[in-house]
């Protein structure tokens, strides 16, 4: 199976970008987490995209916009950005730096602080290859049927009674 690479641009973005690591854990995906920045270590983010393909990844989830941008602009890989919430704009500022990209140099983007949906979207991309981590996607799916289910089943109980 392929890896995900989840890349961060500080360490400050581990309380959200940890939400994609479970996630992967939890479909029993292998990945890699790293600090790299487009600013502070543009070349070693360069090479890092550069290489992913040839060192096992398949998709990269990065979180802010400009990490997004520049993994994308150095890899063919499925790149998928995280926007962070907060500063002055709330977080609108980097959800629309996500999705502006260039044309060509594509950055799929999830909601403001996504990371579960993040690593979801990589784990749809990779099990277009892979049979098991589709099964694996399909039981998500019913199970969060399922608690829906037992949800609306307790809210039709306490209706009843009131």
């Amino acid at each position: 199976m392929k890896k995900v690479a989840v890349i961060m641009g500080s360490d400050s973005d581990w309380p959200v970008v940890k939400g994609a690591c479970t996630q992967l854990d939890a479909l029993d995906i292998p990945y890699e987490a790293h600090i790299l920045s487009a600013h502070r270590t543009p070349t070693q983010a360069a090479e890092f995209a550069k290489s992913a393909r040839e060192r096992g990844f398949g998709v990269v989830i990065c979180m802010a916009a400009h990490l997004a941008g520049a993994f994308a602009a150095n890899t063919i890989l499925p790149v998928i950005g995280i926007p962070m919430k907060g500063g002055v704009l709330d977080g609108l500022d980097a959800l629309l730096a996500t999705v502006q990209m260039p044309g060509g140099i594509p950055v799929a983007t999830v909601a403001l602080n996504g990371a579960k949906n993040a690593a979801v979207l990589a784990a749809q991309i990779l099990a277009v290859e892979d049979e098991a981590l589709t099964r694996r996607l399909e039981a998500e799916r019913r199970k969060m049927a399922e608690q829906i289910a037992e949800k609306d089943a307790k809210l039709q109980e306490e209706l009843l009674k009131s």
